[in-house]
């Protein structure tokens, strides 16, 4: 059975409730997940067992304001349809619940589960009244539909750090032992443990290393092939800053390295900024642990701390970006670099629209899609920028109101490009209405570009990954008209894909 988000319960494929209930809500997403209602921020706990990918994530189950931190929980068994289910674990006499994650505990290292295999999560309890943050566990045995909290927590007490959060926690083959990572104030700190309860100290990064414009927070570690050399792989530590990113406000930031389940060295110089997407809404991304297929699966708070609490949705208040596959590759003259994908389960939402091949586009000649339109597509395009400066995609534009949200590049400065200037109210936030770029230059003379368009988001992968881009939009209804077009000269098309995709989240 597959499951479609009826925003609260489980329920068969169908959705003919959760349609009408929930399609009339302004900027409600069809194919990202969002909540029933209240507030939502960081993924956590991202976990795949027992044929259900489960998502956790930061949650106020009472309000549409951040507060009474929980983890809100939901299950899939495609990555796609998504069943909300009740709060997973509330605030406590430790404070209340941030963020974390989750592992399978196949040989009861724990001694929670009487021999057999069973889901151990971790997470950081806040104390509001002192800001004391601690590292708690709790523990499942019923394929995480309840979860009993360690009577002995907390495991790790602080050390006097204020910021000291997130534990996230991995298998290491090599030494086979665990190894938690965890956010300390400007730095990350390693623990080792062997019965996934009693932690010892390794090593910290970061001091000096990477940007520090602002708190770091929800790290993130795996090891993954380049370009698919089993013989030559890197590790890859993920740090969420908040504030102080080029963007503005809260983003993620990448390290490239080794690790040796004691100490993690970078390869690049420790003033290198590496970004996982150059877009204002792509935050706090965890992976998931345990995915059968060997894939490297994660997924991002899509919303920006700069201006989440005002964004203007109702009765939720955030989303997660597209799950996303994510590869190394090893980029001429830059060094190892991460490149990220759409899942390919997305593809089975698709419906096709057109196929267009070998077009000309120009500033006088721009209405090859003039039968288009939509909130909800898929474009897979390719071109050759010619004499164009920019050229690309105007989405979401309206016929009346003068709304618009272009996606494009930059031939003059080699960037692939989203620009939200026009993309409807921004009066909740300063940063809002602005234009993001990511550095990338042609590849054999060709753009490649694929876009997401989903009612109050855009999600832009360019040349198979290495740039990406995704911004929120809050436009008009009526405002879905889609373009191509350029400035100061030719592009060609050379070849484009259009899909409406199908919903499903009501």
């Amino acid at each position: 059975m597959g499951f479609l988000i009826g925003c609260g319960v489980e329920q068969t494929q169908g959705g003919s409730e959760a349609d009408s209930l929930y399609f009339g809500e302004e900027y409600r997403p069809r194919f990202h997940f969002s909540p029933e209602s209240n507030w939502i921020n960081d993924p956590n706990g991202l976990v795949y067992y027992d044929g259900e990918y489960h998502m956790f994530f930061q949650h106020n189950p009472y309000e549409k304001t951040q507060g009474n931190l929980s983890w809100g929980h939901a299950v899939s068994e495609d990555l796609l349809r998504w069943g909300e289910l009740p709060a997973a674990l509330e605030p406590d006499e430790l404070g209340l619940i941030f963020s974390g994650s989750a592992v399978v505990d196949r040989e009861d290292a724990s001694g929670f589960f009487g021999g057999e295999p069973g889901l151990v999560v971790f997470y950081t309890n806040h104390d509001e009244e002192t800001e004391e943050q601690v590292q708690s566990i709790a523990y499942s045995t019923d394929r995480g539909r309840t979860w009993t909290k360690y009577s002995e927590n907390p495991v790790i007490p602080n050390p006097g750090i204020k910021d000291f959060r997130d534990p996230k926690v991995i298998w290491h083959e090599e030494i086979r032992k665990w190894v938690l990572a965890l956010a300390a104030g400007d730095r990350a700190m390693f623990y080792s443990l062997e019965n996934l309860i009693d932690w010892t100290e390794l090593s910290e990064f970061g001091a000096e290393d990477g940007a520090h414009g602002g708190v770091w927070e929800c790290p993130e570690l795996f090891r993954l092939p380049v370009d698919g050399d089993p013989d030559n792989q890197k590790w890859v530590l993920l740090i969420s800053v908040n504030p102080g990113v080029p963007e503005g406000g809260s983003g993620s930031q990448y390290f490239v390295g080794d690790f040796d389940g004691t100490t993690f060295s970078n390869d690049n110089p420790p003033e290198t900024e590496l970004w996982a997407d150059y877009g204002k809404d792509f935050y706090a991304a965890q992976a998931w642990s345990d995915v059968p297929d060997d894939r490297r699966l994660w997924i991002g708070w899509m919303n920006n701390w700069e201006y989440s609490k005002e964004i203007p949705t109702d009765p939720w208040a955030g989303s997660m970006s597209l799950p996303r596959e994510v590869t190394l590759t090893n980029v001429p003259g830059e060094g190892v670099r991460l490149l990220q994908t759409p899942v390919a389960e997305l593809t089975g939402l698709r419906t096709p629209l057109l196929e267009l091949e070998d077009a000309t586009v120009s500033p006088d000649r721009s209405n090859a899609l003039s039968d288009l339109s939509g909130k909800t597509l898929e474009l897979l395009a390719e071109f050759e920028p010619g004499t164009a400066r920019k050229f690309g995609f105007r989405v979401r534009k309206g016929e009346e109101a003068e709304q618009e949200t272009f996606v494009g590049y930059d031939a003059e400065n080699a960037q692939l490009f989203v620009d939200r200037t026009d993309a409807g109210p921004a009066d909740f936030g300063e940063g809002f209405p602005e234009r993001h770029e990511a550095p990338m230059k042609p590849v054999d003379g060709r753009v490649r570009m694929q876009i997401f368009v989903d009612h109050a988001s855009v999600e832009v992968f360019g040349n198979g990954g290495v740039a990406a881009i995704t911004d929120q939009i809050f436009l008009d209804p009526e405002s879905e008209g889609l373009e191509l077009y350029a400035e100061g000269g030719e592009a060609r098309l050379v070849s484009l894909e259009a899909y409406d995709l199908e919903a499903t989240q009501g």
